[in-house]
C-alpha cells in the first residue's frame, strides 16, 4: 500500500471512528433520558448497541494503529450528530428513533466509502468494514421498523 493510500484510509477510518464514539454517548443519553411506556423497548435497544458500537470504534482505532496512523484524542473530536441529540421532551421517541435511523445512514455512508477506497489496497481494512457495514444495516433495519410501529400509534 502507498503511503498516500494509508495516509488516506487513516484519515477516513478516523472519521469512521468518531461517528461510532460519538453515536455510543448519545445511545447512552438517549437510553438514560426517555421517559414513559413506549420508550422502553427504544432504551433496551439502544443499550444494547452500545456495545456494538463501542466494539466498532475499537476495532477501527486498532486497524488505524496497525497501518501506521495514530488514534485520536477527545481534543481532536467534533460532534456531529444533530439528529441524535436527545430531545428536550424526555417522552418524544420518534425523534430518537428518526436520529439513530440518521445515525446509522451517515455510518452506512462512511462504511460503504471506506469498501471503495480500500479495494485492491487494503483488504484487512475492508473486511473490517464490510462486517461493520452489515452491523449498521441490521441496526438501522430494526429502527426502520420500530418507526413504521411508532407512526402508526
Amino acid at each position: 500500500m502507498s503511503a498516500e493510500n494509508r495516509e488516506q484510509i487513516v484519515e477516513e477510518l478516523k472519521v469512521a471512528y468518531w461517528m461510532e464514539i460519538e453515536t455510543v454517548t448519545n445511545y447512552i443519553a438517549n437510553s438514560i433520558n426517555l421517559d414513559g411506556v413506549r420508550a422502553e423497548e427504544i432504551k433496551k435497544a439502544l443499550q444494547a448497541d452500545v456495545a456494538e458500537e463501542l466494539l466498532h470504534a475499537q476495532n477501527i482505532a486498532r486497524r488505524i494503529k496497525t497501518i501506521g496512523g495514530r488514534v485520536p484524542g477527545s481534543a481532536q473530536f467534533s460532534a456531529s450528530q444533530n439528529a441524535l441529540q436527545p430531545p428536550d421532551d424526555s417522552t418524544d421517541v420518534i425523534s430518537v428513533i428518526k436520529g439513530v435511523i440518521a445515525a446509522e445512514d451517515a455510518a452506512i455512508a462512511q462504511y460503504t466509502k471506506l469498501i471503495k477506497l480500500c479495494d485492491g489496497v487494503d483488504y484487512v481494512t475492508q473486511d473490517l468494514c464490510i462486517q461493520s457495514l452489515a452491523d449498521e444495516e441490521e441496526h438501522r433495519r430494526n429502527f426502520m421498523g420500530y418507526l413504521t410501529e411508532y407512526e402508526k400509534r
